[in-house]
């Protein structure tokens, strides 16, 4: 056992030491690989050193070779550029010294359907006279040029003018009515486009405008536009005049069958309202004079105002319509400017253009004012309700019309205004003078209806009062604008709805005090009376038709009450003339007598003097009333059954008490009419067809 263990550890050492030896060999051969290794790396890098050196000294010489052959290249390159540009601006140069004779012939052909290509001739030509003028001011090149660019200018404005004459039209009377026109029924109102000139010709006025203004240095081109658009403006206008003389006169209908299929899908336009004037009033004043209120004959001594025929209401609705049309006409026609006026010309250029227009309409409103004025001088005072729509009209349209002259001239904008006064002026003037023609119409014999029924005046004063109900807003401002107190100065609907108020009172008061005097003509107080009733009646039933009352009341409360008073003092008044027939029978101067006791002749007389009068009487008053004439069917058969009533009540009370008495022989002679006889002549009076 010992000898085992001591021989293990030997057995290790020498293993130990062989493997050291071994990776001992290992590593020397590693090194003397890497030894090997640098001395070659080392002889490398020398032959590379070696290498570079001589690369570098062969760069060096050809750097020392190349920049000479460099700058020498470049300074060529530099040569043939500078000979390249000359050459092409000696080509620009000589191209100005052509361009006369290369754009001769389009420029003497104009630039009708070759604008654009015109325009890049007109391009070059300014360009060549811009080249002469600095650098060859003295060449003759530069007249020619010149002289070439001035016609094509010329040829530019020709043709601004010549397509705006060409193509500028009058709107067509239906296009404008249909543009004016108002639909109660349609709740967003169909926008009618004004097309003046086709899209391409106004794309070309455009281009020749704009260049006019950029390089022609010309502001004519404005005046040629002004002159032309505005005689256009005008045409229109009165295009529409001539279609409301040859429709309206002929049918009423401002519409052609055209206008009413133009549009099926959408609902027809309805022609503008015409307006209430003295025709309407001309119509009332018929009726009422052949008919009389309960529509039989009454008043056969009515006449109707002296006035105009339908050609008056013609001119009227005319006219409006040619406010409207002119409003609308000049906010097209400024839609229309402001795309080829330059922006700062616009006003002033769109003031000269609707003048011509805008002085017509004036003119002919001055017209209508003096005509008013030259008619109220003859006292024919309906004139001024042919001022009353117009007038309404204008101040309706007025914030509208101020919109579409805004920045025109203060003259241009106090045009309207001024025509507003004065019809304001006229206006309120005739409404005074009428009150005044009612308060002082003479009193003439044979102007007075014979059977009593109503005056001319009284149905004259009633309808001309209508009419202002009809314009009731126009003609309270008119009378305000008279006023001058200082509580007047801001004026309100209120304050002249009272001062209208108080006007038709003061009309109807007027009327009253003259009826009262003309009354007086009559010899007979019972025509009298029945005058003044029927004229009172007239009058309040009138009022009340009308709607006049809810006026009167404003300052009248009682009015209604005042009228149906005098009414009935007129019926009392009236039958007193049947006092005279009934006295006949009372009691007075009746003999007193005992039943079967017999008479006097004396007392017979009495009693044959009484039935001789009464039947006198009777048929006297019969006889005169039967011709009179109450027109209104109510108050003619209440008065008759009134009087019926007192007149048969009294007779038969006279008749029962002389039906026991013995006073004639021949009691037929007196007693000539039973109760119903009586009762039925009385019921046949007024009755003028009887």
């Amino acid at each position: 056992m010992g000898i085992t263990s001591r021989m293990i550890p030997t057995v290790d050492a020498s293993d130990r030491k062989r493997e050291i030896e071994e990776k001992l060999k290992q590593e020397q051969e590693t090194l003397s690989f890497i030894r090997e290794n640098l001395e070659k790396s080392d002889q490398l890098t020398k032959g590379m050193v070696s290498i570079l050196s001589s690369f570098e000294s062969r760069l060096m010489q050809l750097e020392n070779s190349i920049i000479p052959v460099h700058k020498q290249t470049e300074n060529l390159q530099r040569l043939q550029e500078n000979v390249d540009k000359t050459l092409s601006c000696m080509d620009h140069v000589i191209s100005y010294y052509h361009v006369a004779k290369d754009t001769d012939r389009i420029i003497r052909e104009g630039p009708t359907g070759r604008l654009d290509e015109y325009l890049a001739c007109i391009a070059k030509i300014q360009k060549a006279v811009e080249y002469f003028q600095d650098n060859n001011p003295d060449s003759p090149e530069l007249n020619t040029v010149k002289a070439r660019f001035e016609k094509g200018k010329e040829l530019l404005e020709a043709e601004f003018r010549s397509l705006l004459t060409r193509y500028s039209k009058p709107v067509p009377p239906i296009l404008i009515l249909d543009a004016i026109s108002v639909d109660e029924e349609l709740e967003v109102q169909e926008d009618v486009v004004l097309e003046h000139l086709p899209e391409a010709v106004l794309q070309d006025i455009i281009c020749i405008a704009g260049w006019l203004v950029e390089y022609g240095r010309n502001q004519d081109f404005m005046n040629v536009y002004f002159q032309i658009r505005s005689n256009q403006l005008d045409r229109s206008i009165k295009g529409l005049k001539d279609h409301f003389r040859k429709n309206s006169a002929n049918s009423g209908i401002l519409y052609s069958p055209a206008v009413q299929t133009k549009r099926k899908d959408t609902p027809t336009k309805k022609a503008p309202k015409r307006p209430g004037t003295i025709r309407k009033a001309q119509n009332l004043l018929k009726q009422y004079s052949q008919h009389g209120l309960d529509g039989k004959k009454g008043g056969s001594n009515l006449t109707p105002l002296e006035g105009k025929d339908d050609v008056l209401d013609i001119e009227i609705d005319s006219y409006i319509h040619c406010i409207s049309a002119f409003v609308k006409l000049a906010q097209s026609e400024y839609a229309l400017l402001a795309e080829i006026i330059p922006e700062h010309h616009q006003k002033k250029t769109f003031d000269s253009l609707i003048q011509e227009a805008l002085d017509n309409l004036m003119l002919e409103g001055d017209n209508i004012v003096s005509a008013a004025r030259r008619a109220i001088m003859r006292h024919d005072y309906s004139a001024v309700l042919t001022i009353f729509p117009i007038l309404r009209h204008l101040k309706m349209n007025k914030a509208e019309f101020d919109s579409t002259l805004q920045g025109t001239a203060a003259s241009t904008k106090n045009k309207l205004p001024t025509l507003i006064t004065s019809m304001e002026t006229i206006g309120a003037k005739a409404l005074e003078e009428f009150a005044d023609s009612i308060k002082n119409d003479p009193d003439k014999e044979y102007n007075m209806p014979k059977d009593g029924t109503v005056h001319e005046l009284t149905s004259n004063a009633i309808l001309f009062l209508q009419q202002l109900l009809d314009f009731h807003e126009t003609a309270g401002a008119m009378l305000a604008s008279q006023e001058t107190s200082s509580s007047a100065i801001s004026y309100t609907s209120e304050f002249n709805k009272r001062l209208l108020s108080t006007y038709i009172c003061k009309v109807l008061g007027n009327l009253q005090l003259n009826l009262l005097s003309k009354s007086k003509v009559y010899e007979d107080s019972a025509l009298s009376a029945i005058f003044l009733h029927n004229n009172y009646n007239y009058t309040l039933k009138s009022l009340e038709k009308s709607e006049l009352i809810q006026l009167v009341t404003v300052t009248q409360k009682k009015a209604e009450g005042s009228y149906r008073e005098l009414i009935e003092q007129q019926i009392q008044m009236y039958q007193r003339s049947w006092l005279k027939v009934t006295e006949h029978l009372t009691d007075r101067n009746m003999p007193v007598f005992q039943p079967g006791t017999k008479l006097k002749d004396k007392e017979r007389q009495v009693i044959k003097d009484k039935f001789k009068g009464f039947n006198d009487g009777l048929e006297e008053l019969c006889k005169i009333q039967k011709g009179w004439a109450i027109p209104d069917k109510e108050q003619r058969d209440f008065i008759r059954q009134a009087q019926r009533r007192v007149v048969s009540d009294t007779y038969r009370a006279f008749l029962h008490r002389c039906a026991n008495i013995s006073f004639t022989k021949n009691p037929e002679k007196y007693h000539k009419y039973r109760p119903e006889e009586v009762e039925e002549m009385i019921g046949r009076l007024f009755d003028t067809s009887a």
